[in-house]
């Protein structure tokens, strides 16, 4: 394992390469007794992997705090029975949890409609 102090990460404004920490051949971890910040404060932060990405608290919370917080392609359950009596394209959902912890989106109705929907949290 190849140990970096904080003063060979640094980079000043003038430095034409933009500063980074990678592991090309094998993973990276870091590690902090009293926590790790992450802030771009006049830019993004994109967190990216070809399989999973998890945020996990042993003890406390995980904050989203957002004015809009998207939750792309989450899989549709299928209604048992037909919740809707017109042939137009529902526009309101409802999300739904699974035991497990899977979300999922249902069509709204005037109740819940999320125990109507089947075969989405196998």
């Amino acid at each position: 394992m190849q140990l970096m102090s904080t003063a060979q990460l640094k980079t000043s404004l003038t430095d034409l390469c933009v500063p980074r920490l990678e592991s090309p051949t094998r993973s990276l971890l870091m590690e902090a007794p009293k926590g790790i910040q992450i802030l771009a404060e006049a830019g993004d932060i994109q967190a990216i992997c070809r399989n999973e990405l998890r945020l996990e608290s042993k003890d406390g919370e995980i904050s989203l705090d957002a004015r809009r917080i998207r939750l792309m392609r989450l899989p549709e359950g299928k209604a048992s029975i037909s919740s809707s009596s017109s042939g137009t394209r529902q526009s309101v959902y409802e999300v739904c949890v699974c035991p497990n912890g899977r979300l999922f989106l249902s069509q709204a109705g005037t109740g819940s409609t999320c125990q109507i929907s089947n075969n989405v949290c196998l």
